[in-house]
Parts: C-alpha cells; sequence; structure tokens
C-alpha cells in the first residue's frame, strides 16, 4: 500500500512540474527575458509560427539611451531541428504572410527566428536619433537575438542568412560575432568600398551582350528625346501617387532614365519587354513607370532607413552620365543620394566611414568562416560582391549564369545547387 501511495505521488509530482514547465512553444516565449506582445500567426507553412517584440538597446554600449522593441517572427518546425536566422535588412511585414516560407527553412527543415532591422516599421526607436542607425548596433540586435532564442532552440545547429541588404546584414553580423551562428549562407549581398563605389557603372558597361546594351541604350536615348511629352505625363503620374520632389521634374525623369539599366539588369527583365522604340508615347511611358518607378527619389520614402545607412557605412553607386549627356538636363548626377533621398535634416551632414568594409574585408581575408556567398552573374550588385580569396575552404562563392538579384539555391543550375546542398548538409551533421 505504502508503495502504490510513493508511486501515485511520484507521478502526482510529474504532473505538476510538466503542468508547470513551459512545454508549448508560446509558453515558452512568454518565460524569454525581454519577450512581450506575442501574437500567434496563421502559416500554412509551419506547425506554429509566433510574432513577439523583443525589447533592445538602442545603443548597446550606453543604456541611458533607452530602449525599443524589434519585432521578430518565429516559424516552428521542432526543438531538436537546426534553426535559421534570417536577417532582414528592411521591414518585416511580408513575414507575417501565411504563405511565407524561408528557403533554407524549406530545403533542410528548420526552424526560422526572422528579425526585423532597426528602423523599418514597428521596429523603430522612438525618438528616432539617427546616430543610432549603425551597422555595429544592428549586429549587437543580432546578438541578442541568437542569445535570447538560444534558450529555446539549442538542440541543433544555427545557420544565419539574408537576401540582399539582409545578406550584408549577414556577413557584418559575423565579423563582429563570428561565433554565434555556425554558418551563414547571404544572397547577392554587396560589399561597397564608397558611397558611389564606382564598380557598378564599369559592371554595366559589359553586362549581358552588346546587342542588349545597346538596347537598352537606345530605349533610354528615345524616352530623353520624348521631354516635352514625357514630363507632363511624369508630373501628373506623380502627383496622382502623391509623390514630392525637392528636383524639378526634369531631373526627375533624368534619375529615372540613369536608374534603367541598373534596375533592368538588377531582376533580370528581358530586353525583349522594351517596347518598339516607334511605339506611342504611353507605351514608351508605361515600360519606365515599370522598371524605374520614380517613388524611389520621393520625399518619405519606405527605404529612407536604407539610404542614411548607405550614406553612412554601406556604401551605395552612382550613375555615369557620360553616354547620355546631350539628352539630359543635368550637368552631374553626383552626390544625388545626399541631396534627394536623405532625411532633410542629414542632407551634408553625414559622412562615408569605410571602417565598416574595411572590417568586414578584413574579417573575410583573415579568417576562414563557414559561409556560401550567392550570386547572379547579370545583377549589378555582384559588381561589388565579396572578394573571393584564394586557400580558402570553407567561404565558398557561387555565380549563377545569367542569374538576377533573384539568385537562389533552388534556381542554380543543378550542379552548382548539389555541390551547394551537400556543403550545407556536411556542415549541418558535423
Amino acid at each position: 500500500m505504502k508503495r502504490m501511495l510513493s508511486v501515485w505521488l511520484l507521478a502526482f509530482c510529474w504532473v505538476l512540474a510538466a503542468w508547470a514547465a513551459p512545454d508549448g512553444l508560446k509558453e515558452k516565449l512568454a518565460a524569454l527575458e525581454g519577450v512581450s506582445d506575442i501574437e500567434k500567426l496563421e502559416t500554412e507553412l509551419y506547425p506554429e509560427k509566433y510574432l513577439v517584440r523583443l525589447t533592445q538597446q538602442v545603443d548597446p554600449k550606453n543604456p541611458a539611451a533607452g530602449t525599443f522593441k524589434q519585432r521578430v517572427v518565429v516559424c516552428h518546425v521542432g526543438y531538436d531541428r537546426p534553426t535559421v536566422l534570417v536577417t532582414e535588412g528592411y521591414g518585416g511585414d511580408y513575414a507575417l504572410n501565411p504563405k511565407y516560407q524561408e528557403e533554407l527553412s524549406k530545403l533542410f527543415n528548420t526552424n526560422v527566428v526572422f528579425v526585423e532591422y532597426r528602423y523599418f516599421l514597428e521596429s523603430t526607436p522612438e525618438p528616432k536619433n539617427w546616430d543610432y542607425l549603425t551597422a555595429e548596433n544592428s549586429a549587437y540586435d543580432l546578438h541578442h537575438v541568437v542569445s535570447t532564442f538560444k534558450n529555446i532552440y539549442n538542440q541543433h545547429k544555427w545557420i544565419s542568412t539574408g537576401i540582399s541588404k539582409g545578406g550584408q546584414t549577414t556577413t557584418l553580423f559575423r565579423a563582429f560575432f563570428p561565433d554565434d551562428v555556425d554558418f551563414s549562407v547571404p544572397y547577392v549581398a554587396p560589399l561597397n568600398y564608397g558611397i558611389e563605389d564606382g564598380r557598378h557603372e564599369l559592371f554595366l558597361l559589359r553586362v549581358g551582350t552588346a546587342e542588349e546594351r545597346q538596347k537598352i541604350h537606345d530605349f533610354q536615348v528615345e524616352v530623353l528625346k520624348r521631354r516635352a511629352t514625357i514630363v507632363p505625363m511624369l508630373t501628373e503620374y506623380t502627383q496622382k501617387k502623391g509623390y514630392e520632389f525637392r528636383v524639378p521634374m526634369d531631373e526627375i525623369l533624368d534619375l529615372a532614365v540613369l536608374e534603367y539599366p541598373f534596375a533592368m539588369w538588377q531582376w533580370g527583365t528581358p530586353v525583349s519587354t522594351i517596347p518598339d522604340l516607334k511605339s506611342d508615347d504611353q507605351t514608351i511611358f508605361d515600360h519606365l513607370m515599370k522598371i524605374s518607378e520614380p517613388s524611389y527619389f520621393a520625399e518619405g520614402q519606405a527605404f529612407i532607413s536604407f539610404n542614411v545607412q548607405a550614406q553612412r557605412e554601406l556604401g551605395y553607386y552612382g550613375y555615369d552620365i557620360e553616354p547620355l549627356r546631350p539628352y539630359l538636363s543635368i550637368q552631374s548626377a553626383k552626390g544625388y543620394l545626399n541631396r534627394i533621398m536623405l532625411p532633410k535634416e542629414l542632407v551634408n551632414k553625414v559622412d562615408f566611414r569605410p571602417a565598416l568594409y574595411n572590417k568586414v574585408y578584413n574579417f573575410l581575408k583573415d579568417n576562414d568562416p563557414k559561409m556560401i556567398f550567392i550570386y547572379g552573374e547579370i545583377d549589378p550588385w555582384s559588381a561589388t560582391r565579396v572578394p573571393d580569396f584564394p586557400g580558402k575552404k570553407n567561404e565558398q562563392i557561387y555565380i549563377q549564369p545569367r542569374g538576377s538579384h533573384k539568385a537562389r539555391i533552388s534556381n542554380m543550375p543543378e550542379d552548382m545547387k548539389k555541390q551547394i546542398m551537400d556543403q550545407i548538409n556536411a556542415w549541418l551533421n558535423e
């Protein structure tokens, strides 16, 4: 009887312990320090998905600067599965979609911890002090995220990944905190060494075929030749959209035309989509708007936080106006980002700092981190891809033939895809 009573007491204790322990994912999230505002999200592709807010330091080295809440999306597969850290470089609204699934998570059946970048959408400190929008501070954000969520996902490897500016973020995060994750897969991530780096313009002079480049140039010229009719169309279009600009509409047309080849190649738009140059004005205008829409240069646009970082330390690209000089209203495009794309209060007040480029470059040169870089051959951002240092075993670069900014593992040629998949599987099973 006593033995039976002891067994029942032990069983009861187990039940109490199980009831008290945070076994469910929501309970585990709620138990994490600094996590709040937990919301269950609909998902078609994961067993569970939550949006949470993690309290972050505005300045990790100065607590007096205050805190803000950073949005983090958690897509759960299993506690014993690898975890992918998505280092988004912009806002994270798209990750809330029930159909959202990150590529590595799909290919390798992993959890996802998706992090919205500071100073975008809901992850913006108030008041907005631009001094704290730095790559180093974003790296500290990610370090805190990893340290926090490893309390839940600690049985398997962690992989960091991101696309474009998110890929930049993946790379710089490894430079600041090389051991936070086991390996990384940055997609189409540039490493620029200047505010108008210069390599993009040279890239556009030789990308694709001569026939393709000529067709793009001819379209640019045709648009500018029709300035008298296109500018009024552009004015009406931008007024309907509610866009406001700091410069005359003639200059906005010039910038849209200068941006056109970069945008065409970046997204891999076939030159066959360029309309016949004898087409009516509306057809010509509609194609220009489809490829190089001028919201990019408007006041208060969604990427203004990126513009600040580009001017300060991420770098950017310039425009070569010489091939179009006879048709342009401007004499120079130099400094356009600073003049018309920064917050007004920062114009002429943000100097480029090469320290970030040097830190990332030296990290990759002096170490051999487990990183797979993926680029597209015709993507202008590949002009400033990371260097291919000789003698590296772990750091690997794959360039998709005729690939654009949409280059991914899944659309690589089969031989490249197999090499990448085999390498990732090997690292996961080490």
